[in-house]
This record gives C-alpha cells, structure tokens and sequence, in this order.
C-alpha cells in the first residue's frame, strides 16, 4: 500500500478525534454524566448488533475480497443475512415498545427506544458499505465518511449551546442518531456502484454455507469480544451508578485517541496482509510491521502516563478522577492494535477458532474481574479488570499466532506491555499520592519505545 494511500486512510481517525476532543469537554459542562453514561450505554448496543447480526461475515468478505471474482454476489452473501436477522430482532423488541429505552436507559420512552432501533441499523449498515472502500483502498472517501458525521453532530451541540433552554438526553440521543444517518447517506453514495450490483447479484447459497462455515467460529469470538469491551460498562449500570459510568466512560472518550492507531492499522493491516498472502507473504516484512506497530504502542502508553494531568484543565471538578483513569482505559485500543499485527497467522492459516478462545477466555476474566471489584472500586474496578484483560487476550491471540505461524518475539512483546499495563494499575490505584514517581516510569518507556523505533528501522526487521 502506497504512503498516499496509508495517509488518506489516516485522514477520517486522526480528524473525527480530533472533533471528538472538541465535542467532549463541551459535552461534559453542559450534560449530566449520568446522561453521558447512557449515552455509553447506547454504544455498547451498537457495537452488540454489529458484532453479533454480522456472524462474522464482515471479517470473511475482508478475507474473501481478493480471491472471490464475484465481489457483488460476496457482498450481497455477507450483508443480507445478518441485516434480515436484524430486523426481525429489532422488530421482537417493539413488541414492548419501551423494552429498549427502560433496558439502556432507565427511561421508560417509546421515542428512545425506536431512535436505538434506528441507531442499530445505520451501524450495522455502514459497517458492510466502509468495507467496500476499505478493500478499494479509497482511502480518502472512507476518512470523510468518518469526519463529515463528526462535524454534524458537532454542529448540533453548539446548536444546543446556543439556542437550548435545557440540556436534556433526548438531546444527546438525536444528535448521535443523526451523526450515524449521515454516515449510511455518505457511505451509501460513495459505494453506489457496488450495493447496486450487490442488489441485482443472485444470492449463492452454496458460497453462503463457504464463508459462514470461516465466520461460523467468529460468531462467537465476536460475542466474547463485545463482552470483553462492553462488560465494564454493563456492571457500572447494574452494579454501581449512571453518574459512575459517565465518569468511566469520559475516561474512555479521552482514551479514544489511542483508537487513531488501532483503526488506522486495522483498516490498512488486514486487507494488506491477505494481498501478501495471496502473493507469496514475506515474514520479515510482518516482523517488521510488528516492531513498528509496538515501538509506536509503547509510545502512547508512555504519553498518556505523562500528560494526562492535562484533563484537569478541560473538564468540570466533578471529572477529577480521569486523568488517573485514562491510562489503563487505553489498554484496549492499544493492546488490540498490536494483537491485530501479531495474531495475523490465525487469519492466514483460517484458524479462526483459536481467535474465539482468545476471545471468551479475556472475556471471563473480564467478567470475574468486574463483578469482585466493581463494587469495591466502581469506575477503578471497571478500568483495572479491562487493562488485565486485554493484556491476556493480546497474550493468547500471540500465542496462538505463534503456534500455527511464524515464531515471534515473545519477550520484546510481552515484557514491555506488561510493565505499561502494570503502571497504568498503579496510576489508577496511587496516582493521586504518586503520580511523580509514575511518570518517571513513563518516561522510561518512552525512551525505550523511542529506541525501538529505531531499531527496527535501521535492522529492517
């Protein structure tokens, strides 16, 4: 993939984050955190439904793309069925019409609820519409689909600021409808061409039983990685307060920066790798990628310990406890990119079962984890049991690439990453009496982060 390309890609993450640090100190003066943890809450259901209704055909029409001559007849197997799961599921919940809204919410609404519905579809559709830029490598057209919907819904909350008498939920609730209406429209005319084929391919059941029988095992792989990033949530909503879920979820907001890196390397890395695969893979180009992609993991873990004081300065008192959350809140984007580097044998090598233990093992620990320490530690709890997690998923997805792949560098991997995941513990646990001594270590890991960088630079691998 050409510099060109990999930068128009980066365009969309490093912008619609950018937006993002705007809209949420914005957010967080003018809403309730409670309101701004129901708003969490509503992410969490979107990411279920995409997850879930897409079985895992999302990943086998990335795997499939350049080896299937048939691409509107593989979009139309991989999108349909999910989408007709989808509505019949969505339609079952209208059956009580506020099940949605008093479920999420607390807030017995009919207008929630089928704003949620509506929310669940625009998701699940864009979904399968970025995968067709995402495989053209349109890099340009996929990053502006995901900074236009940014800028309307910023547009909104200064709407809200200017002219709004109260700062209600609805509020909020419309605003992130109309953000994700805007992405389908854009995606939508963007990829035209294609869903209209899409639309006149037949349907190919016997290429349906192919690919399910590849996504099949992502099914529940995707079950247990929304568990593994949705269960923290989940247990602050039955276990703690709406007003504690929004102070975690601000902390996850602040941590999105690190998503820049995960989604640009997931956007570029997998349609990448399975172009090399289909032309003969060299393994010291993917060490390489790997030496990169962790130097440059490092690097934010190492920012994040040093900087996050300055969270002080852009939220209201109430938010204070932020800035020790950040860091272990960033174990997820972070670890997760650099297991999508290491874990590529599994997708090469179609073992995708072995992604799915790695999935439910992280997941029930997850689980354990925020069901003891929630109760003691409430947003602390959340955030310690989820660093814990991620860094065994990363763990058992490298292994098991390993295992049926190329061997990899266990201790260059492991050891670095563990000690970040350990000192973002201590953060959340002492940061307020030693946050010092903390970012001294940090510092330390930027150094050495910097070192590798350089290292694998100059030795190409």
């Amino acid at each position: 993939m050409k510099l060109r390309t990999i930068i128009s890609f980066a365009v969309g993450p490093i912008g619609a984050a950018l937006l993002g640090f705007i809209t949420l100190p914005v957010i967080t003066w003018f809403f309730s955190s409670a309101d701004i943890g129901r708003i969490a809450l509503l992410h969490v259901v979107l990411s279920f439904g995409v997850l879930l209704f897409s079985m895992g055909l999302d990943q086998a029409y990335v795997r499939e793309y350049h080896e299937d001559p048939n691409r509107p007849t593989l979009l139309k197997v991989t999108l349909l069925p999910g989408f007709g799961l989808l509505l019949m599921a969505l339609a079952l919940t209208m059956v009580e019409p506020t099940f949605l809204s008093r479920m999420l919410f607390g807030l017995p609404e009919v207008s929630y609820s089928i704003l949620v519905a509506v929310c669940v579809l625009a998701s699940f559709t864009s979904r399968f519409l970025s995968l067709i830029l995402r495989m053209q490598e349109r890099g340009l057209a996929y990053s502006m689909s995901q900074v236009l919907p940014k800028v309307v819904f910023l547009a909104l909350v200064g709407l809200y600021v200017l002219f709004a008498d109260e700062f209600n939920f609805v509020k909020l609730l419309v605003g992130h409808t109309v953000s994700l209406l805007t992405v389908v429209v854009i995606y939508s005319w963007n990829t035209r061409q294609d869903w209209l084929l899409s639309v006149r391919a037949p349907f190919s059941v016997e290429r349906f039983k192919f690919l399910l029988s590849y996504s099949s095992p992502l099914i529940l792989a995707s079950l247990a990685f929304w568990g593994l990033t949705a269960m923290d949530k989940l247990f602050l909503r039955g276990l703690s307060s709406f007003e504690e879920l929004g102070v975690y979820s601000v902390a996850v907001s602040f941590a999105a920066a690190a998503t820049i890196v995960q989604t640009i390397f997931s956007t570029i890395w997998a349609p990448l790798v399975y172009k090399w695969a289909a032309a003969g893979i060299n393994e010291d180009k993917v060490r390489q990628v790997i030496g990169y992609v962790l130097a440059v993991v490092l690097g934010l873990f190492a920012a994040a310990g040093l900087f996050s004081w300055i969270i002080l300065y852009l939220l209201p008192e109430q938010y204070v406890e932020v800035q020790y959350l950040v860091v272990a809140c960033m174990a997820f984007p972070l670890l997760y990119a650099l297991s999508e580097a290491t874990k590529v044998g599994i997708g090469i090598q179609r073992k995708t079962k072995l992604s799915m233990i790695a999935a439910v093992v992280a997941a029930l620990l997850n689980l354990v984890g925020n069901y003891l320490l929630i109760p003691i530690l409430g947003a602390q709890g959340a955030a310690l049991s989820t660093a814990v997690a991620f860094f065994v998923f990363f763990v058992l997805r490298t292994e098991f690439a390993i295992r049926v792949w190329i061997p990899l560098p266990r201790l260059l991997l492991y050891a670095p990453t563990g000690t970040c995941v350990i000192l973002s513990i201590l953060m959340v646990l002492y940061g307020e009496h030693y946050a010092n001594l903390l970012r001294i270590a940090f510092a330390a890991i930027a150094l050495f982060a910097l070192a590798l960088f350089w290292r694998t630079h100059r030795s190409g691998g």
